[in-house]
């Protein structure tokens, strides 16, 4: 007899979690599933796995290769331990074989994968919809298209943000050049001149002297503050904050909620499709969105669907989700269709965003070089002015 973690909710939702001894963790899955407890996952007492996250895309050709192989006829234990020997990533690798060991010794895949702590929520419990099922191949089909879209929609995201980003790197590097390398050497010229110079112009030398003398402490104080700053948002209440201030900015605030919500829609439909439960699916979920305030909007939505109310009208009560999403799964739940329902919010969401970053880019694209025009105008006639300055005077007294 072995010692399990067993992670479970009763009829009224209440999860807890436990300590029991049994000969596998099947054996005790089984046994509180026939006791009417909804169980999350059951791991091994102390037994624990590699905990770096996994690449994605190496993830997806895994889980392609995994079906292929399992579609042919081979058993799990044998897929697994043929694909842990061919990854090269070694990381992937060991945890691929910690994974095929546990469930050599009787523990359930989704387990397994879940004690590693690397792998999606979503993913893992895709896992456990597809055991309760029996049909394993189907769910992780479509955890596979689900990752697809995703991850083609997520490249689409960043490509559209490689030029503004690029520019920006631009406007900041032409910046400093000016100030610490251009500036000071005016600064020199002056200085033997010993001329008067213009208010502009002295300002800005200025700026160029202190650059040039407090960049080295500047530079280290900043890495500083940016770590600290990353540490922060890594907390609870940091993560909070900044989900807050991303959702209140202007143009991207919206893009942003609004792309949440598309991951909402196609994570809980792959779920539903899989034949897990409606409260179970909202749950994993929530967790599975990087928005803390939409993943708390859908969290407490959970209450009021155990109430017995139905999913638009709880997520309605939250006051966080576009008015045209609670709509549309309004109808999905009317018509019997929800799943389908919810990939279409996802589908006309991720439209909308891509519509609308399209439009943003359009906009700061041209901001951004016009900025650059006014920085780098501004200071060549601040380093100028004095020498139209010291010709007109000449002029005059010609």
């Amino acid at each position: 007899m072995a010692e399990f973690v067993i992670k479970l909710a009763d009829e009224r939702g209440r999860v807890q979690q436990q300590v029991h001894s049994a000969a596998t963790a099947d054996e005790l899955r089984h046994r509180f599933t026939h006791a009417g407890y909804y169980v999350y996952s059951v791991k091994p007492k102390g037994l624990t796995g590699s905990r770096k996250k996994a690449k994605l895309e190496t993830f997806i050709i895994f889980n392609q290769q995994f079906l292929t192989l399992i579609r042919a006829g081979l058993p799990i234990l044998s897929s697994l331990e043929m694909l842990a020997k061919s990854q090269k990533n070694a990381a992937f690798a060991s945890q691929l074989q910690n994974v095929a060991a546990r469930v050599r010794t009787g523990e359930s895949i989704s387990a397994a994968f879940e004690a590693q702590g690397g792998f999606p929520v979503i993913y893992t419990t895709t896992l456990l919809a597809g055991e309760r099922s029996g049909n394993l191949e189907e769910v992780l089909k479509r955890y596979l298209e689900f990752q697809r879209v995703s991850l083609t929609f997520t490249k689409k995201l960043k490509a559209s943000l490689i030029y503004p980003m690029l520019l920006i790197t631009l406007v900041f590097g032409l910046f400093v050049f000016l100030i610490t390398f251009v500036v000071p050497r005016f600064a020199t010229l002056y200085d033997q001149l010993g001329t008067k110079l213009p208010p502009l112009t002295m300002a800005m030398l200025a700026v160029g002297q202190g650059a040039q003398h407090y960049v080295l402490y500047a530079l280290p104080l900043l890495a500083l503050a940016a770590f600290l700053l990353w540490r922060w948002t890594r907390t609870e209440a940091g993560s909070d904050r900044l989900d807050a201030i991303r959702i209140k900015l202007p143009i991207f605030g919206t893009i942003w909620l609004k792309y949440q919500v598309a991951l909402f829609g196609r994570t809980l439909a792959t779920l539903l499709m899989g034949g897990l439960p409606l409260v179970p699916s909202l749950e994993t979920a929530a967790r599975s969105i990087a928005s803390k305030r939409i993943a708390k909007a859908v969290f407490a939505s959970v209450t009021s669907v155990r109430e017995g109310k139905g999913l638009a009208q709880s997520l309605a009560g939250t006051k966080v989700f576009p008015a045209l999403s609670i709509e549309m799964i309004e109808v999905g739940e009317s018509t019997g269709a929800l799943p389908g329902m919810l990939n279409s919010v996802a589908e006309f969401f991720e439209e909308d965003v891509q519509t609308a970053l399209t439009a943003a880019m359009s906009l700061i694209e041209p901001a951004i070089l016009i900025i650059m025009g006014v920085v780098v105008v501004v200071i060549l006639i601040a380093l100028y002015l004095p020498i139209f300055s010291l010709g007109n005077a000449s002029n005059f007294q010609h």
